[in-house]
């Protein structure tokens, strides 16, 4: 989870209250934090603030929802500001709470939230694979296949672009942090991919790239 609040009293009421029913608790100060922490750490939920210094959590949200719309969002605001609200609404917030809110009701919340995100955490790519969106791992009928970290990478992209495909540039842009990275390396790569999974899990599209093999996802 991750909460962007720039009240340290707040973070730290609410980390006492929710933190032992998540396996981590991470925080931010503002908007610009916040979209930064949740690149670097990919949280199942998020907790903000509306009226933050250096970007207001509505605006952060506007962000947030560009990289993952299926994100759960919960607003936390002081003010019962209708057009506020309506902005919420309109970015497509899961849940709007008024401060001072109640942590019991927020926890029951929460709960229910992190059932429905248990049950959505494992994706079906098809009959022979599975993928484990919080860990990143990929399964072949229940057994684990070690990938390295920019493999996990690569497949997290595939998933993420499902209804169309990874370019070669997009691979190149998030799997390297190399200028210059010949197609030669790239060809490799897929190469020692396929060898790990199947042939079949991935789609060349000649001369533009990549696109994951599914059925259900």
């Amino acid at each position: 989870m991750l909460f962007v609040e720039d009240e340290n009293n707040i973070s730290k009421l609410l980390k006492n209250a929710v933190s032992d029913y998540f396996y981590s608790f991470i925080t931010a100060k503002d908007g610009k934090e916040g979209i930064e922490k949740y690149k670097n750490t990919s949280p199942d939920i998020v907790i903000s603030d509306i009226m933050m210094p250096n970007l207001d959590g509505l605006e952060m949200t506007k962000v947030l929802r560009e990289i993952d719309e299926s994100l759960p969002i919960i607003i936390l605001s002081a003010f019962s500001d209708k057009e506020k609200l309506l902005k919420a609404i309109d970015l497509g917030i899961n849940k709007y709470f008024i401060k001072p809110f109640n942590p019991e009701e927020l926890l029951e919340y929460l709960s229910t939230l992190a059932e429905k995100l248990d049950k959505q955490r494992i994706l079906c790519i098809n009959k022979h694979f599975s993928y484990d969106k919080n860990s990143k791992n990929l399964y072949e009928k229940d057994e684990l296949i070690k990938l390295s970290k920019r493999e996990k990478m690569f497949l997290s992209l595939l998933i993420k672009n499902k209804k169309t495909f990874v370019s070669n540039e997009l691979m190149k842009k998030e799997l390297w942090e190399e200028a210059e990275v010949s197609p030669e390396r790239i060809r490799t790569f897929i190469k020692r991919f396929r060898q790990k999974t199947k042939k079949e899990l991935i789609k060349n599209i000649s001369g533009q790239g990549y696109l994951i093999s599914k059925d259900d996802i």
